[in-house]
């Protein structure tokens, strides 16, 4: 059998990591399966729904969390690899072979590190821009997304105090604003904050300046 594997929430700020790992024949799939990037929410939604309920697809999801992120032991680069195996080691089996969307700029030393991590005989081949170029890994690029998509829903409900928290990305101007605003009320970043990275610097030293300009 074969499957796809990708990753989503990789570079935000906010929240956790989230990879899917999809095993099916393609022809199992449902028309219109992309790379999540092209495909509305609601899309993203619908064809995740219908890949859950077919009993022809198997399918897994691995979160990585603010905390595993933010530990020093580790980088983003070994955290995808593991996202990524910790999914497909989930449906993988003996003799499968398949497509993981490569997190590295090096395809096949990612590839091999994914390899490495799986309890079951598989052939891997890693690639970039394989949610764009092959339907399974398509298909597990929109599990993670709505994964990822859920999980922010899910944050916006822990900050009721705040409109909005925006993507989680750095670029977004509604999370650096959270962010800042979170800071200026309680003198430390939330919890969700992915703390090594180098946004959440900027809002602290931006918060010091602002304090000692009071005096």
């Amino acid at each position: 059998m074969q499957f796809g594997v990708d990753e989503a929430g990789k570079g935000p700020v906010l929240g956790s990591m989230f990879a899917a790992a999809v095993r099916a024949d393609p022809a199992a799939l449902p028309d219109g399966i992309d790379d999540s990037k092209n495909l509305t929410p609601t899309r993203r939604e619908d064809l995740a729904a219908q890949l859950r309920a077919d009993e022809r697809v198997e399918s897994a999801v691995a979160e990585i969390t603010t905390a595993r992120i933010d530990d020093p032991e580790t980088d983003m680069n070994a955290l995808t690899v593991a996202a990524q195996a910790e999914a497909l080691d989930a449906v993988a089996r003996d003799g499968d072979a398949g497509v993981v969307d490569a997190g590295d700029t090096d395809a096949a030393r990612f590839g091999r590190r994914v390899g490495d991590r799986i309890g079951a005989d598989v052939a891997i081949t890693a690639e970039h821009g394989a949610d764009g170029a092959h339907a399974l890994v398509g298909a597990a690029s929109v599990l993670a997304k709505v994964a990822r998509d859920a999980h922010v829903d899910a944050l916006a409900a822990d900050y009721p105090a705040y409109d909005d928290l925006g993507s989680g990305y750095p670029s977004d101007p509604a999370t650096r604003e959270f962010l800042r605003a979170y800071v200026a009320d309680h003198g430390d970043l939330p919890p969700c904050a992915r703390r090594s990275w180098s946004t959440c610097d900027d809002v602290l030293a931006a918060a010091e300046q602002a304090a000692l300009s009071e005096f």
